[in-house]
């Protein structure tokens, strides 16, 4: 099912990169591409470990930024909605059908504060982080006013050293006002560990985890001596939704690339020492590029550079290839080491980025490929939504 319609109004290679029905030899590059069967089961296996360990899965629409992602988690992980971290890209996914929305971070300016007031009537629940008492009554009176109910999780820093705060009397503190603040609903706690999430040893991350859940418990424990037991207890990354969801605390997952699988991500460690896109997830996310020049005998020119991805958390690798590495871009250029003068020019090539959020915010479509032929062709719904 695609998301647009009146694809024959678009041009291939100016408005899209493809359109469906089209060979997948035949899509116009850079572009993102989707292998629709690996994320499918990528999806479907995390949709299975949260209903077995009983936890909601809460997925990252800042991950892909598209509606039609999310609704396919929906459909096959039964995702109970998104986590957000700006008020523009929660509309996005609010105007788009999703009816469970979180914004996973701090709303302070007054007119966004006034617009993630409104989302409600859109059909969405709506939830919202806060660190500071201060923000209680701002939001109180934006509910207020919008005739609306915001939901507020109350966020504990437990290790992240962003935002949240980091002790049990200030969790305490802020729930109380919200609890008493027309318009608000206390709701729970945010308490996502995400220093940890790319620690490459399983042991590493379970260490962090260990002191994360002992806060979470002690600030639950301190919220049920004032007769507010939160209802959701929201954390848990693609690093360590199996330490969450067997802590006996949390209740909601919010894992995001799973469903993708990057570079960076697909380095870390199992508990077995196996990296974890070697077996437990499936690479489903790539740059498509090809090959340009091969002017100089023992490397390849290709045409994804910076502008067609984020190298925040390094290169990416070639999918597929031991014989060939991408080692160097810029702007418009990639630099890949052909020794032995294996590539031709017009030969396509499937990057995996370094870090699918950033990548994917750079592009306008995700074009959705199944047995050799574009099946879909999907916007990139909340690209630019960064207010």
């Amino acid at each position: 099912m695609n998301a647009i319609t009146g694809f024959e109004k678009l041009e291939v290679g100016y408005d899209v990169p493809a359109v469906p029905g089209m060979d997948e030899k035949d899509i116009q590059t850079p572009c993102l591409v989707l292998d629709l069967d690996a994320l499918e089961r990528n999806i479907k296996k995390m949709g299975d470990y949260a209903k077995a360990h009983g936890m909601r899965h809460r997925v990252h629409g800042k991950m892909h930024k598209s509606v039609d992602v999310a609704k396919l988690q929906e459909r096959l992980g039964r995702a109970v909605g998104v986590c957000c971290q700006k008020v523009s890209e929660a509309e996005v996914f609010a105007r788009g059908g999703i009816k469970d929305v979180l914004v996973s971070n701090q709303v302070r300016d007054p007119a966004k504060i006034k617009r993630l007031a409104q989302l409600p009537k859109l059909g969405a629940r709506t939830l919202v982080c806060v660190d500071d008492i201060d923000n209680v009554a701002e939001l109180s009176a934006a509910a207020a006013e919008a005739g609306t109910t915001l939901e507020v999780f109350i966020e504990i820093d437990c290790g992240a050293g962003r935002c949240g705060v980091t002790t049990t009397e200030a969790v305490v503190e802020i729930a109380k006002a919200v609890d008493a603040a027309p318009g608000l609903k206390f709701t729970g706690i945010q308490a996502y560990q995400g220093a940890m999430q790319h620690l490459d040893t399983y042991e590493a991350r379970q260490e962090k985890l260990d002191v994360a859940i002992a806060m979470v418990k002690d600030a639950v424990a301190g919220l049920k001596g004032v007769g507010l037991e939160p209802e959701l207890v929201s954390g848990g990354g693609t690093g360590s939704y199996y330490f969450e969801s067997n802590s006996g605390v949390y209740n909601e997952l919010q894992c995001g690339s799973y469903a993708f699988m990057d570079a960076d991500y697909g380095r870390i460690l199992d508990k077995d020492g196996n990296r974890i896109d070697q077996g437990e997830w499936e690479n489903a996310f790539f740059i498509l590029t090809q090959v340009m020049s091969h002017a100089k005998a023992d490397k390849a020119i290709c045409d994804a550079g910076l502008k067609a991805q984020s190298v925040d958390s390094g290169l990416p690798f070639i999918f597929g290839r031991s014989d060939v590495e991408y080692v160097k871009c810029s702007d418009e250029h990639g630099v890949i080491a052909d020794p032995d003068g294996v590539l031709k020019v017009g030969e396509k090539l499937k990057l995996v980025p370094g870090h699918c959020d950033p990548t994917a915010n750079v592009h306008d479509w995700y074009v959705g490929v199944r047995n050799g032929k574009v099946e879909t062709v999907w916007p990139v719904s909340a690209r630019g939504k960064a207010y």
